[in-house]
């Protein structure tokens, strides 16, 4: 994923620690724990505490944490993702919270049902964490399998979830 030298960032405090989030002048374009996988070096991009993206993405995140969100109403920028990337994170989308959905069942929706191992890339390198729901993927048993975040945080996630 490109991301531009431009970007405004800020630090979230969340329960599940730090996370950096990152801005164009109008949309959101990066939610990460500090130290996730693909995360890019966020000390190129100028720190502010005002910029109205950034600050409606944490008033949203603390609503989520506190169980009074379920779904992100925020403008988002993807398109430093591939045309598949960005196929892949629409998808993710859908997945209602407190719902999980197969690696399988993600390539199944997005019309590329032989394509499990590159849905399962694409969902390892969504920019957006938790806005775009990445940890409501699964193995195809059901089994909790990856997150670029750690799996620890994937278990907190989906249990906060199983609360809304």
């Amino acid at each position: 994923m490109k991301f531009s030298s431009q970007l405004i960032r800020c630090t979230f405090q969340s329960p599940l620690g730090p996370m950096t989030l990152a801005a164009n002048d109008t949309a959101l374009v990066g939610v990460w724990f500090d130290g996730q996988q693909h995360q890019p070096a966020p000390d190129l991009w100028h720190l502010s505490k005002v910029h109205p993206v950034l600050n409606k993405a944490c008033a949203q995140l603390d609503e989520y944490f506190e169980g009074k969100r379920t779904s992100f109403d925020l403008p988002l920028d993807v398109s430093g993702g591939t045309v598949f990337q960005q196929q892949v994170w629409s998808a993710l989308q859908d997945i209602p919270p407190g719902a999980t959905e197969s690696y399988g069942t993600v390539s199944q929706r997005i019309g590329r049902p032989q394509a499990v191992r590159a849905v399962g890339a694409a969902i390892g390198r969504n920019p957006l964490s938790i806005v775009i729901p990445c940890h409501r993927v699964v193995g195809g048993n059901g089994a909790l399998t990856g997150y670029a975040g750690g799996l620890e945080r994937k278990i907190a996630l989906l249990h906060l979830e199983s609360r809304f």
